[in-house]
């Protein structure tokens, strides 16, 4: 049963992500559960120093699910931040 809401969660936030919408809280919110902070070892909670990013950029066509999230430190998300505005914003076009 968990597998199948788990299933049914991930193609919302799919069908969430291509339509344009805001970043989901709760695909964010499921990332931590699974990949607790690296700074505290803690699945809640603030994590000083980290960010949740997304590995493909939204505006690149990344999905914005659990599985395309990883932990990064926030200097080095500024930096591909930087570089990800810069390559991405013509491909965000639809």
């Amino acid at each position: 049963m968990r597998v199948l809401i788990t299933l049914f969660l991930a193609l919302a936030l799919l069908q969430s992500a291509d339509a344009g919408e805001k970043r989901s809280a709760a695909a964010r919110a499921e990332f931590v559960r699974m990949n607790h902070c690296p700074a505290t070892g803690k699945p809640r909670g603030a994590c000083p120093g980290w960010v949740v990013d997304h590995v493909v950029a939204l505006a690149c066509g990344g999905a914005d699910h659990p599985s395309n999230m990883q932990w990064q430190t926030v200097e080095d998300a500024k930096a591909k931040d930087k570089v990800e505005r810069k390559g991405c914003q013509h491909s965000a076009v639809k």
